[in-house]
């Protein structure tokens, strides 16, 4: 028997974040593949579309006119699945039938006017536009006495279920905290209890020191493929000062922050050399009016794309029945990400 190793053989790896586990099977990357291809979607977008809802000046379609935004531009949800109105109530029978009422707020995020945009394309300038209104709005939202969870996120590309091509994002606001966010609330605190320190910031310390997953930084973010990581060319952004939220970020740090967002986003392009789907999200902590001294600022990026512009990775099958699988191994996504930094 051979000794082993984590390029080799099948194992399994720990997500502290979450307290969850993934398979990773690096031997299964070399076979052949003859599942399904995608359809590679060419981005051949006009700066401005009349079809558009999302475009300055159109109608949306419950027939409120955009106005003739020149930067970012935010507004509620015209079909959002949160209610700020929805009635308080409870359906309860036993110990194992439960609903309750959930309030919130969803809004979309204009990143720019030019519909044939994405955050790779914009200027580092530009993205610090956006990065300043999701500072306003997780603190204008997080002062509402019901909101108690502000989640910021991105679906980019059809594949990731994005119905409007045009660069723009959400915010859903709502009562309770998450599961995802939950999870990391938890995992945070009890390891913040325990060493008077970040588990991100240990985490970090660790990268930075092996460099073997680090895809770039800046004096004030790291990107890097977590040891943990799910989809292929999964990256998180973790801000190397320890803070809570987004609305704790200076002004170096939201020029860096941006900055960082730009060098993934234009790499992630060119894996495959096409304009690659994705969703991303920041966690950050609760809004609920207490401490959270362990949470630690950063977003994840989860793309799909496997092999090719065409070949997606599938959560099916083991991964919808017991946990999370991969192939290639995070090691080798961080080399491939880290030699096409621009």
């Amino acid at each position: 028997m051979s000794n082993f190793d984590l390029a080799e053989h099948p194992h399994r790896r720990y997500n502290p974040l979450t307290g969850e586990w993934v398979l990773v099977s690096p031997h299964r990357a070399k076979r052949p593949w003859q599942g399904q291809q995608e359809e590679v979607s060419r981005d051949n977008r006009p700066d401005y579309d009349p079809g558009c809802y999302l475009c300055p000046t159109n109608t949306r379609a419950n027939g409120e006119q955009n106005p003739a935004y020149e930067s970012t531009y935010v507004f509620d949800n015209d079909f959002g699945a949160l209610q700020e109105g929805a009635p308080e109530g409870a359906f309860v029978k036993g110990e194992l039938i439960r609903a309750e009422s959930e309030r919130g707020i969803c809004r979309v995020i204009c990143f720019s006017p030019r519909h044939d945009l994405t955050l790779a394309d914009m200027e580092v300038g530009d993205i610090r536009k956006v990065v300043d209104l999701w500072q306003r709005e997780y603190e204008e939202l997080g002062r509402r006495d019901f909101i108690n969870y502000v989640q910021i996120f991105e679906n980019k590309g059809s594949v990731m279920g994005c119905s409007n091509p045009h660069p723009h994002g959400q915010i859903w606001a709502q009562s309770t905290v998450p599961v995802e966010p939950a999870k990391e609330t938890t995992q945070q605190s009890l390891y913040f209890e325990k060493y008077q320190r970040s588990l991100l910031q240990d985490y970090l310390d660790l990268e930075l020191k092996e460099r073997e997953r680090v895809v770039v930084e800046n004096e004030h973010f790291a990107a890097v493929v977590p040891f943990w990581a799910v989809w292929p060319f999964e990256t998180i952004l973790i801000s190397k000062r320890h803070y809570q939220h987004i609305g704790q970020m200076g002004d170096e740090e939201k020029t860096a922050f941006s900055q960082i967002i730009k060098n993934v986003t234009a790499a992630y392009d060119r894996v495959f050399g096409v304009s690659f789907p994705y969703s991303s999200g920041i966690h950050q902590s609760p809004t609920d009016g207490q401490d959270y001294p362990g949470w630690h600022f950063h977003m994840h990026f989860y793309p799909p794309l496997l092999r090719s512009a065409s070949v997606k990775k599938f959560m099916v099958g083991y991964e919808m029945m017991a946990n999370p699988q991969r192939d290639i191994t995070p090691e080798s996504a961080a080399t491939m990400l880290k030699n096409l930094i621009g």
